[in-house]
């Protein structure tokens, strides 16, 4: 499948590695399939998640632990049957994050902030994802000391 970003221009996926969001996200709803991408030849930080459908629609995300932080939520059983979700090993997790001085630098270069209230969580096995939108601060966040 051929995908374009106006960051990376047009790139090939294979069709097993789209991730489809079943629901969309909130405010992009009629977004479903999905590609992580990021520039080749570098250990990325901050990946590009792009949408299959719409060139202008792209998140820049990266799993929380590279910003220190560890997030506990739980998944309703409604949530784990839309990710077919049968392992916990096949979980991953990210938030989005975007600079934080509201200009277009790259965001792995710049401040950045972050949206832990609604994680983005993914079946690595089954390719499918959902934003989980937490409403209250019952979630543990913890931040991990930097040596």
């Amino acid at each position: 499948m051929k995908i374009k970003s106006p960051e990376f221009g047009s790139a090939e996926i294979a069709d097993d590695l789209i991730i489809e969001f079943p629901e969309g996200l909130p405010g992009f709803e009629s977004c479903r399939r999905f590609a992580l991408v990021h520039e080749e030849g570098r250990e990325p930080e901050v990946f590009l998640l792009q949408s299959a459908e719409d060139p202008e629609v792209g998140f820049s995300v990266t799993p929380p632990a590279r910003l220190g932080v560890n997030l506990e939520f739980v998944l309703t059983d409604a949530e784990t049957e839309l990710l077919q979700l049968q392992s916990q090993e096949d979980l991953a997790v990210a938030v989005i994050v975007r600079a934080q001085d509201g200009t277009n630098a790259n965001p792995a270069s710049a401040g950045l902030s972050a949206n832990f209230m609604a994680p983005l969580v993914i079946n690595t096995r089954a390719r499918l994802g959902l934003q989980k939108v937490i409403g209250r601060m019952g979630c543990d966040i913890t931040l991990r000391q930097q040596d």
